[in-house]
């Protein structure tokens, strides 16, 4: 049997926070949370191997999270049903709301390992680590994020796979593996697999190419999915899943400001390096940005962000005069 947990109670459509390697860490997830909080938040994903290994302290610090986040879900990847199984017991034991299994991820080194967009190619396995986390997730959800298959479509036969197991929620990105995300997502596939699902419980989530809250909220209604997943449209504007159409350049940067500040408070043991390819983003958009983007490249802390941005606004206020 399939346990739905929050999927049951957030909106009947609901707007989700992709996981995204080195970019949902907890720095960004607060500040998403805090100006544009969506209905669902992920963690980015961790090894379930690393998780049960003696290196699980470094892995836990991406497993970190704050009040502000509920509901929270945990994704991991992995091929071994056991190690899937046991790393989901230890992660209900930190308070996330949910777990989710990794069948989507297209990096060479992940699918090297059977894991990630693999598993969509060994769908015995896949379904045996679905079967084993649920046994082990007991208070919680376990929900599956794939793809529509590896090198072509085979989502006819993997999603009543993925049905028959019964997890609480998938999440479909409609693409291949190999297309990564050079080709536009297939929201029709998206609304074949929630088609598939109906009277199931199972709640279908739609992801790919969404850049606003309204066309997901569309696009979601269009083809029948019960949701939608946010990633890259997000990166550098925590306001995103507040629908504001007002923000304007003044209230990114101090949001970039504090970005920054953030993650040399929260993060200290990550060079700042990691945290430029936020600053970039905050500052794209916008006429007249280029200057302040390349100090942005350079930055090597919060004082050099906050000089650049301080520059960049008395420039501008200058030719606005």
């Amino acid at each position: 049997m399939k346990y739905a947990g929050f999927w049951d109670v957030v909106p009947e459509i609901c707007s989700v926070l992709a996981p995204m390697a080195e970019i949902t860490d907890m720095v960004f997830r607060r500040l998403v949370a805090k100006y544009g909080k969506p209905d669902v938040i992920y963690t980015e994903f961790v090894s379930a191997d690393g998780l049960m290994s003696q290196g699980r302290d470094v892995l836990l610090r991406d497993l970190r999270f704050h009040n502000s986040e509920h509901p929270i879900v945990a994704q991991i990847f992995g091929s071994n049903p056991e190690i899937c199984a046991r790393a989901t017991e230890y992660i209900v034991t930190l308070g996330f709301d949910g777990v989710e299994i990794n069948m989507g991820c297209p990096d060479k080194a992940v699918m090297k390992q059977g894991a990630g967009a693999a598993l969509i190619d060994d769908p015995s396995r896949a379904i045996r680590i679905i079967q084993e986390m649920k046994r082990a997730a007991g208070s919680i959800p376990v929900s599956v994020k794939t793809r529509i298959g590896t090198r072509s479509d085979v989502l006819d036969e993997w999603i009543l796979r993925l049905i028959d197991a019964q997890p609480a929620a998938i999440i479909v990105h409609g693409r291949t593996a190999k297309e990564l995300s050079l080709v536009p997502a297939r929201w029709e596939r998206i609304g074949y697999a929630a088609k598939l699902a109906e009277g199931t419980g199972i709640r279908v989530i739609g992801n790919g190419d969404i850049l606003s809250l309204d066309e997901g909220y569309r696009v979601s209604r269009a083809n029948g999915a019960r949701g939608f997943m946010v990633g890259r449209a997000a990166i550098g504007n925590p306001f995103f899943f507040s629908g504001r159409n007002d923000v304007t350049l003044a209230e990114r940067l101090a949001v970039m400001r504090e970005h920054a500040c953030l993650f040399k408070e929260l993060m200290p043991w990550k060079p700042f390096v990691h945290v430029r390819k936020h600053l970039a983003k905050y500052a794209a958009g916008f006429k007249g940005i280029k200057e302040l983007r390349m100090e942005l490249t350079r930055a090597n802390n919060p004082e050099d962000v906050a000089r650049a941005t301080e520059v960049f606004l008395e420039k501008q206020n200058k030719n606005n005069l």
